[in-house]
């Protein structure tokens, strides 16, 4: 059976190449490239596929549009609520997001165009090296809509910088200017945003025209104990989010954005 190529494979995620730089765009723009159930199944296999790719070396994940990621589709969520069942699958999906990102060998750069929050965050957080418009903000709301940050946030923003900022930041959603992010150590560069592109590939092209196999497995080692602490976490954070999913609070939160009001929560 003759096998589809990488660029032709998916629905919301276009794939461009450079020579051998490779660019994952997530493609639903109107949404703000929020995941819904066919972006978040195809971003559970697209780093599995491209570490399969013979054709490249170095991989850019960014956005179409104005936004980099607003993170989970609202009336995803809602579906979710009256079948919790669904919830099974996203949870599997979610642990393959973030350990295929760290298994891809490739150095993996996140172009961050715009907002990224959410599962947005997650992707470009568990990039190498991330690049953000200093007009982007970067956060993880999970808790603004009664959720438990399960999709890997609890697992990365302690690494980056400390317990102490990690947790106010996960446990209020503040969203913050790719500016403080770059200050704080949360992602490399914040730039103009009419300097992003040639940014990532003045930097794309600095590896491309390194040592590959040396680059790929400095990567490699470099993440064994990021993996380690990943796998530990992501179990009862999902968990633990998919707990969150049958909450009256939770309830509330999209019933609000999805009427354009302030949640009440109860605490229920």
């Amino acid at each position: 059976m003759k096998k589809v190529p990488l660029e032709n494979r998916y629905e919301t995620l276009r794939i461009e190449r450079s020579g051998r730089l490779l660019t994952i765009v997530m493609n639903r723009p109107d949404a703000l490239n929020a995941a819904d159930t066919v972006m978040h199944e195809e971003l559970a296999d697209v780093f599995y596929d491209v570490a399969k790719d013979p054709d490249s070396d170095v991989v850019v994940l960014t956005g179409a549009g104005r936004a980099f990621s607003a993170g989970g589709d609202v009336p995803w969520m809602k579906d979710a609520i009256a079948r919790p069942e669904i919830f099974e699958q996203t949870a599997r999906e979610a642990k393959r997001i973030v350990f295929s990102m760290l298994d891809l060998e490739k150095p993996l750069i996140a172009k961050v165009n715009g907002h990224a929050t959410g599962l947005g965050a997650t992707l470009a957080l568990f990039c190498d090296v991330v690049f953000a418009a200093e007009t982007a903000k970067i956060g993880d709301p999970h808790v603004s809509i009664g959720f438990v940050a399960g999709d890997g946030g609890p697992a990365i923003w302690p690494q980056l910088v400390g317990f102490a900022r990690a947790k106010e930041y996960l446990m209020t959603g503040e969203l913050l200017p790719a500016r403080k992010a770059e200050q704080i150590g949360l992602i490399n560069y914040a730039l103009p945003a009419d300097e992003l592109d040639a940014a990532v590939q003045a930097f794309a092209d600095r590896l491309l025209n390194g040592a590959t196999k040396a680059i790929r497995w400095t990567k490699t080692v470099t993440n064994i104990e990021l993996k380690r602490i990943v796998h530990t976490i992501m179990d009862a954070s999902v968990a633990y989010e998919a707990m969150s999913n049958r909450t009256g609070d939770h309830r509330e939160a999209v019933e609000a954005f999805l009427a354009k009001r302030k949640p009440n929560f109860r605490g229920d």
